[in-house]
């Protein structure tokens, strides 16, 4: 039987989704008329005591997105810009926290893959900061933090639909939301930067001396890469080509749990045949974890770290000659921003990841 003309072809969960977003989007109208006005702010709109900020050009904004006939020239008296603005002091402490977040999200969004014509477009800037703004209102643990823009825009880019991007960001910050816990004690990729010290030590172990004595050993210089995955550090094209990689390459706990199960007599009379069978169906990097012997209680690092492995191990005889200091270190590392090959750093990753095996399964 032929579809209807007009059929939708897509599979009803993705039509659940889209209305799903749809209710958090007029969610967020309802309580900032700005969301899915097709304009952002980018100044603050709240104080943290939950008080409206009478700021002219929030008034001017959000007056326009209610369809409030509002002259440009405000009057500066606190009753008439209370009556522009129609905002009462806002006593829910999860919408005034949300809210707090709202004009950072614009200044992020303004800064965000400027010299891409695709935001020269102010509905392309308004969608970036709707996704964002929808994500803050739903991710209540987390919220927003800096380095989410970079994360959100390859989904804008290429998809069309608003809702099936802000679904991309949100599978994708499953993975990443980790990231952007930070304390006044410790920052979300707190774990990374030690495994990247620890890989360091191992492969470079001159280059970590190095760094240790400038007072670089925590590895901070390098929070950007893993928090944004690389996103400034390579062009447009090609941080999304190593997300490809890694994702490709990421390895499978499961698979990795079912070839350190003991085999019983019976399993054993499969003989290593099964085994090289399940191997071959992995990835690259996950064969190399397997035939390196790793034990079950050692969890697999994350290919971003070799990844920046591979960075400094590129640029390790500039980091030992120039270097005399940590300004020295983030100044020599920024200027590859833009300027580092995607393909030869995915090729070091893996000879580096390779080697780390190789050395740290020697006693």
């Amino acid at each position: 039987m032929k579809s209807a003309p007009n059929a939708p072809m897509f599979p009803l969960l993705d039509l659940r989704s889209r209305m799903q977003y749809a209710t958090w989007k007029e969610e967020c109208h309802q309580l900032f008329p700005l969301v899915g006005s097709g304009r952002f702010v980018t100044a603050p709109v709240i104080t943290e005591d939950g008080q409206p900020i009478q700021d002219p050009l929030v008034l001017k904004e959000t007056s326009q997105a209610k369809g409030l006939a509002v002259h440009p020239q405000y009057n500066n008296s606190p009753s008439s810009m209370d009556a522009a603005n129609n905002l009462a002091k806002v006593t829910d402490k999860t919408v005034v926290q949300w809210m707090l977040t709202l004009h950072q999200i614009g200044l992020d969004v303004v800064r965000t893959d400027r010299t891409l014509v695709f935001y020269e477009k102010q509905e392309n800037l308004s969608k970036l900061w709707d996704i964002l703004a929808v994500y803050a209102w739903i991710d209540k643990d987390v919220g927003y933090g800096q380095g989410m823009c970079d994360l959100c825009s390859p989904m804008i880019i290429l998809l069309d639909d608003e809702a099936d991007a802000f679904w991309c960001f949100e599978r994708l910050m499953r993975r990443l939301r980790g990231n952007f816990r930070c304390t006044e004690s410790s920052v979300g990729v707190a774990a990374q930067l030690s495994n990247l010290a620890s890989v360091t030590q191992v492969i470079d172990p001159k280059l970590h001396k190095h760094l240790e004595h400038l007072g670089g050993g925590d590895y901070l210089f390098a929070f950007r890469m893993l928090m944004v995955l690389f996103r400034r550090e390579f062009s447009f094209c090609d941080s999304l080509y190593l997300w490809e990689m890694m994702w490709a390459l990421e390895y499978d706990p499961d698979l990795f749990l079912m070839y350190e199960m003991p085999q019983s007599a019976s399993e054993k009379a499969e003989g290593s045949k099964g085994k090289t069978k399940s191997i071959r169906q992995c990835g690259k990097y996950e064969r190399e974890i397997v035939k390196s012997g790793a034990k079950n209680a050692e969890a697999p690092l994350p290919m971003s770290v070799f990844l920046v492995a591979s960075v400094l191990k590129d640029k390790s005889a500039k980091l030992l000659q120039e270097a005399r200091g940590l300004d020295d270190v983030v100044k020599i590392l920024n200027d590859t921003t833009g300027n580092i090959d995607a393909k030869k750093a995915c090729c070091g990753a893996m000879k580096l990841h390779k080697k780390y095996l190789k050395k740290a399964k020697k006693p």
